[in-house]
């Protein structure tokens, strides 16, 4: 990646602010692991997540026909590549980001992965993508394999850039952070299930409905939670068996991060214990992790990166 034009820092400070601000006002679990940072890779997370957010804008918009999402979102990555060889911009998420990137050696590849992940869900082009409804909803992944890569490019992505910016020297960071970010995927895909469904969308793989001989519009009614249970507690301990990869990583990032990557672990496997506690049951409302209770693990995190 080029230099490329240096801006003035109070250019630099707006940008990031602009970013905080997409951050705090969309990320409502992520933000909280943020906060723990010191303000550099605070600022950093702010930039990777503001642009990850416009994507997702541009690919969930149901009022732009599909091949015009498509054709933005190329724009849109094509827009920040030259950005990133050194253009000018005067866009503010592209100017943080370009300076984060060569603050923290955050490669171009993961941006890239992560705009395709958010193609992943549209239809033209793409096997596994949605062309169903509420009524008749389809199922995108035929196996775990699939439903892997699928998590992969949304996910762990963001887990492998995140900890560019948390810092850390042992490679073996890499995999266990590809790991977590399953975890957290799959816990967003139990927690949506009934949402995802009334969009047509059923992302469990078809393999495991057929364990359980369930069928999309069972997962879309949510009618029968006695028959539903089983695949939900399969996918739960997968979710679990990924979670453990935070034990191992944590410990490998930089000290300043340690409280901020323990703050998101905590908040999404709480995430899924209160899935679990509520026998699966993600029909009659939304699950969430209460504020107040986001708050003191904040509390937590923070006292772990003053220890």
């Amino acid at each position: 990646m080029s230099a490329g034009v240096q801006h003035h820092p109070l250019q630099l400070r707006t940008a990031y602010g602009v970013c905080r601000h997409i951050t705090r006002s969309a990320a409502k679990n992520f933000y909280y692991g943020f906060l723990v940072l010191p303000g550099r890779k605070r600022n950093a997370l702010s930039a990777v997540y503001a642009f990850m957010r416009h994507a997702d804008d541009i690919s969930d918009d149901p009022a732009v026909p599909v091949p015009e999402r498509r054709a933005k979102l190329d724009k849109y990555l094509a827009d920040y590549h030259r950005v990133a060889e050194g253009a000018q911009t005067d866009d503010a998420v592209f100017m943080a980001l370009r300076d984060s990137q060569q603050r923290f050696q955050i490669p171009t590849e993961l941006l890239d992965k992560l705009v395709a992940g958010t193609t992943m869900d549209l239809e033209e082009g793409n096997e596994h993508a949605f062309s169903g409804d509420a009524a008749n909803p389809i199922v995108a992944y035929k196996t775990f394999a699939e439903l892997y890569d699928y998590c992969y490019h949304v996910a762990s992505v963001v887990g492998l850039a995140c900890i560019k910016i948390f810092g850390y020297r042992d490679a073996a960071a890499e995999p266990l952070a590809e790991h977590l970010g399953i975890a957290f995927q799959l816990t967003n895909i139990l927690r949506d299930v009934k949402e995802d469904a009334s969009m047509g969308r059923i992302y469990l793989p078809q393999e495991d409905l057929d364990k359980f001989g369930i069928t999309a519009q069972d997962l879309a009614s949510g009618a029968n939670s006695d028959k539903l249970r089983p695949l939900f507690e399969l996918e739960a301990k997968r979710g679990r068996d990924f979670y453990k990869s935070a034990e191992a990583l944590i410990p490998l990032v930089e000290e300043e991060s340690q409280g901020a990557l323990w703050v998101l672990t905590e908040i999404y496997s709480r995430l899924l214990d209160k899935i679990q506690q509520r026998n699966y049951d993600v029909y009659t409302e939304r699950v969430r992790v209460p504020t107040l209770e986001k708050v003191g693990i904040l509390y937590k995190g923070m006292v772990r990166r003053l220890t």
